[in-house]
């Protein structure tokens, strides 16, 4: 389990964007607030944020002609198993959206992506 910094979004290949949109949606479903040593950073922050990051996600597939469900599109929407959230506080847009996404963790990002034979420029 793993967030890609959000400057990789666009360059990542389609399997590990279509990837990201799946561990979304787990994480906006039922894996809220399950322990992963690699995503728990996520769970400290309002769900809002994750939305925003999967939207970044989403507007990627949708640029490269893929057809997310477009329930996923409601900051609001869990999954098909899942309670929607009744409502979210909107939060101001920041850059990273999550500020453990700083310039190291690009870097790991980098490295983690060329361990698997995908070299990003």
């Amino acid at each position: 389990m793993r967030l890609w910094h959000e400057s990789l979004i666009t360059k990542l290949p389609r399997q590990q964007l279509l990837g990201q949109h799946r561990e979304c949606c787990a994480l906006r479903g039922g894996g809220w607030g399950k322990r992963h040593a690699t995503v728990d950073y996520v769970f400290i922050y309002s769900p809002y944020k994750l939305f925003r990051y999967h939207k970044l996600v989403m507007t990627e597939m949708l640029n490269r002609g893929y057809k997310p469900n477009e329930n996923w599109l409601n900051p609001l929407y869990r999954g098909n198993n899942m309670i929607p959230y009744k409502s979210l506080p909107i939060e101001v847009s920041t850059y990273p959206i999550y500020p453990e996404h700083d310039h190291n963790y690009l870097i790991d990002c980098i490295e983690n992506l060329r361990k698997k034979g995908i070299e990003i420029k």
